[in-house]
């Protein structure tokens, strides 16, 4: 369950393998917590143990290069000011994060750093900005101010050139790392698979030849926890897609008497307040772009949520809301498949 984002990849683990017949579980440690990926290996010529070094290698790649809460990687190096390699992975990730700023209109702003940071949800902790705070870090953080590609000179990206941004790539880099280690799974011959690393990819079916479930959270606020209380299960019906849940009930503070989320509106800089508790999206594309669309969810609140996964070819949804009473409910998309 999404969002704590926390990419920070802690260490590589050697990884426990379980295996039978041609499906095999691999797990290890990534983006401050476990993974888990489920893979039939029938007609794969590659040692499980090339697999699982494989994707350790992966996700630590993806750790050096985009983690805020890693201190040598490339974004932070990046944000606190230094020239940093261009690397493919690195440009890759800030074209991505363009295109769905651009489709968003702004509202899923991986250049909003500063904000996020302003109010605790970013990669330092919070002093509760005022009003007059918050109109400042607006004036100078955002996508728009940036140019569609980073410019390159001489093998690197200099953040001098570009005005000193703070990227952070939380809404989108967990999924993203779904589809690198899909991508990969693909590449040698891998067709049912399930990769979770707090997103999820699945392809395909389980090793009971069933299509792959997965719970949806009941968001009962529990900051930090994980709830063991499901809305419901999620089937894939054997498609390839990403599956990502947003929500604001784990991640979030008070202060005098007033709830405030850690979904931060980037056109106004202040914590999102609305009846929306959760969105979960399913995308045919990518688990990056479940990924993005949940977030925008969240940012767009229950009716405006509904309006963008109707009109969304390839996606499905489904928002769990308070209604006027407090009483909690649910709407899905028609192509959305659950079971209590």
């Amino acid at each position: 369950m999404k969002k704590l984002f926390l990419l920070c990849f802690l260490c590589l683990a050697l990884g426990c393998v379980r295996q039978g017949d041609h499906y095999v579980q691999i797990t290890g440690y990534a983006q401050g917590g476990t993974y888990s990926v489920k893979l039939n290996l029938k007609g794969v010529n590659v040692p499980v143990e090339t697999v699982r070094d494989s994707i350790d290698a992966l996700l630590l790649q993806i750790d050096t290069t985009l983690s805020g809460y890693n201190k040598k990687s490339l974004v932070a190096r990046f944000n606190a000011g230094e020239k940093v390699p261009a690397t493919p992975l690195f440009l890759e990730m800030y074209r991505l994060s363009r295109q769905y700023w651009e489709r968003s209109e702004g509202l899923v702003d991986c250049a909003a750093g500063p904000l996020y940071d302003a109010w605790g949800f970013g990669f330092k902790n919070s002093r509760f900005p005022s009003e007059e705070e918050v109109s400042a870090l607006l004036e100078k953080c955002g996508m728009g101010r940036l140019p569609a590609e980073l410019p390159v000179e001489g093998g690197y990206v200099n953040p001098a050139a570009l005005g000193f941004p703070q990227l952070n790539y939380n809404a989108i880099a967990q999924g993203y790392s779904c589809d690198v280690i899909a991508r990969y799974l693909y590449g040698i011959g891998v067709k049912d698979m399930l990769v979770d690393i707090g997103e999820i990819w699945c392809d395909g079916v389980n090793p009971s030849g069933k299509e792959w479930a997965v719970g949806i959270d009941r968001p009962v606020d529990q900051p930090e926890e994980a709830s063991d209380e499901l809305d419901g299960v999620w089937t894939s019906g054997g498609r390839a897609c990403g599956v990502v849940t947003s929500g604001n009930y784990r991640k979030f503070y008070l202060k005098d008497g007033r709830k405030y989320a850690h979904t931060i509106h980037p056109k106004t800089g202040f914590p999102v307040s609305h009846n929306l508790l959760s969105a979960t999206v399913v995308s045919a594309g990518s688990a990056a772009e479940a990924d993005a669309l949940a977030t925008w969810c969240m940012v767009l609140g229950l009716e405006s949520a509904k309006a963008l996964l109707l009109d969304s070819p390839g996606l499905e949804g489904y928002l769990i809301y308070e209604d006027a009473t407090g009483e909690m409910k649910e709407w899905a998309s028609p192509g959305f498949t659950l079971r209590q």
